[in-house]
């Protein structure tokens, strides 16, 4: 079988669709699979440096003036004919989307030959270009509930993330902590920001370790590789404190009590299949304000407890940090209440509904 894959711009975008791939891989070795992208973005060298074959368009979101418009319509239009010559060549079974514009030429292409479709949407509140294709794919895979009034209700099903495939793969090991230099036997507190780490939050976060200097649990705090070396300037480990530019999430997801995190939906959906307690600061520099929505979801089930960014400040930071660690009553509903919200076969469940298309079922 061959799979064309459509995804890019962001890690939310290219790491489930990656992490799909990996699945239909280890489903049938015998899959070919070919990722198409935008040619000056992340996935133009991150998908080919993890073994898989890219081919890169020259996409444009509709953004800006009216002359930005004009051009990313032209750049759209040429980029929908050489997906139509990619697909031709290639002549995938099925075409998977999953979000950012560049889906957009690549599933028009594939509709234009007849080829079946299928979009992904990780986020509570669905992107354009997924709002865009829904009307004419085949089906459309969401991973919240509150995604069901935005698309066609006879295709959408609600199967969760892909990128819960990786998460099952990952081993626990018990004794990543003490790589760390920490305990595993105290409570331990993982705060990460994303990949890239946030200016904003590392801003506030100096005074809220400060503050946590001596408590009863531990602490792993990851700035982001490009804000470490200035963040080390102004703050000192301790016995109970480690600072690193990043860390291995997966593993530690599995062996730390609570997280405080960003609400991007993969980070969202590998708390979910590991039961984790936390505290979500949504980024509010992301369109149509998605991570609240995301970490919204959440807290409306009793998951996880949200603190917009607009209004963190560090003694709320501490006190809500210190009462979930010292009420491991909390801690084990909000887990719980995690778990319930999991979809740990999500990649398998979407690679059976492609097959039933596929059969015409």
């Amino acid at each position: 079988m061959k799979i064309c894959i459509a995804t890019g711009g962001t890690g939310g975008h290219i790491y489930p669709a990656v992490s799909f791939a990996r699945a239909l891989q280890e489903s049938d070795q015998t899959t070919e699979i070919l990722f198409i992208g935008n040619n000056d973005r992340m996935e133009a060298t991150e998908i080919p440096a993890l073994g898989f074959r890219f081919i890169g368009l020259d996409a444009r979101g509709f953004n800006g003036s009216i002359i930005a418009k004009l051009n990313a319509a032209i750049k759209m239009l040429k980029s929908r004919s050489k997906a139509i010559r990619i697909l031709n060549e290639f002549r995938p079974d099925f075409v998977v989307g999953f979000g950012g514009y560049v889906s957009v030429p690549v599933l028009s292409a594939a509709q234009a030959l007849k080829i079946k479709t299928m979009l992904h949407e990780q986020n509570s509140y669905a992107g354009k270009a997924n709002r865009a294709l829904a009307s004419k794919v085949d089906a459309i895979v969401t991973c919240y509930p509150e995604n069901a009034g935005q698309f066609p209700h006879e295709k959408t099903h609600l199967l969760g993330n892909p990128r819960t495939f990786e998460l099952k793969k990952s081993q626990t090991d018990p004794k990543i902590l003490t790589t760390y230099g920490l305990d595993p036997e105290m409570k331990t507190v993982l705060i990460v920001m994303g990949s890239l780490g946030s200016e904003s939050v590392n801003n506030v976060m100096v005074e809220v370790l400060e503050k946590l200097r001596g408590a009863s649990f531990q602490l792993i705090y990851v700035t982001g590789k490009k804000h470490y070396e200035h963040f080390i300037t102004m703050i000192d480990e301790d016995v109970n404190l480690k600072i690193v530019p990043y860390v291995d999430q997966l593993k530690l997801m599995r062996v730390v009590d609570l997280m405080v995190c960003r609400g991007g939906a993969t980070t969202a959906a590998e708390i979910t299949v590991v039961g984790l307690p936390s505290i979500i600061i949504p980024s509010p520099y992301v369109s149509n304000n998605h991570q609240v929505l995301n970490a919204k979801s959440l807290s409306d089930s009793g998951a996880a407890l949200m603190i917009e960014e607009k209004d963190m400040n560090a003694d709320r930071l501490v006190s809500e940090i210190t009462a979930l660690v010292q009420h491991p009553e909390r801690l084990h509903d909000m887990g719980k209440a995690a778990k319930t919200l999991g979809k740990p076969d999500a990649a398998e469940d979407m690679i059976r509904l492609m097959e039933k298309i596929l059969k015409g079922n």
